[in-house]
């Protein structure tokens, strides 16, 4: 899915839109967001599909304090203990979930993005094949064999 960036930023009107911008304008593709506020502070989780050096870039400049953490999406039932026992999972696993939103429900099934340190560990766990880039490695390295 690509990468996540959850920034803390101050609460006041316009500060997501001046992000937004300063992203847009260095070619960052957000392709979901998701913004929470508590107080002074707002909470923004947004997801990237490239220029993750860029995407860094403008937090640092703009002074917002972030994590970054890879994405990966599963597709796991729709029921009340569902989301636990895949949080398990990971953590059994040694893998810390830095976030998580639920991207897609329906015909009793949720779809969730998670934010992970650990992508190809979280991949394994999960059941889910590679990352597209590490096929894209495979199927190069194999094709110069």
């Amino acid at each position: 899915m690509g990468h996540q960036f959850v920034v803390q930023l101050p609460n006041r009107p316009g500060e997501l839109a001046r992000l937004a911008k300063a992203l847009c304008a260095r070619g960052v593709n957000i392709v979901q967001i998701q913004q929470s506020t508590a107080g002074d502070l707002t909470s923004a989780q947004i997801y990237t599909d490239c220029c993750d050096d860029d995407t860094t870039d403008v937090l640092r400049g703009m002074g917002y304090p972030f994590v970054a953490g890879s994405s990966v999406k599963v597709e796991i039932e729709d029921t009340p203990c569902a989301f636990g026992e895949v949080s398990d999972l990971l953590a059994d696993a040694g893998v810390a979930l830095k976030s998580c939103c639920v991207v897609d429900r329906s015909n009793g099934r949720a779809t969730w993005a998670l934010s992970v340190d650990k992508e190809a560990t979280a991949r394994d766990v999960l059941g889910l094949g590679p990352a597209a880039a590490d096929m894209a490695a495979t199927d190069l390295t194999a094709a110069r064999s």
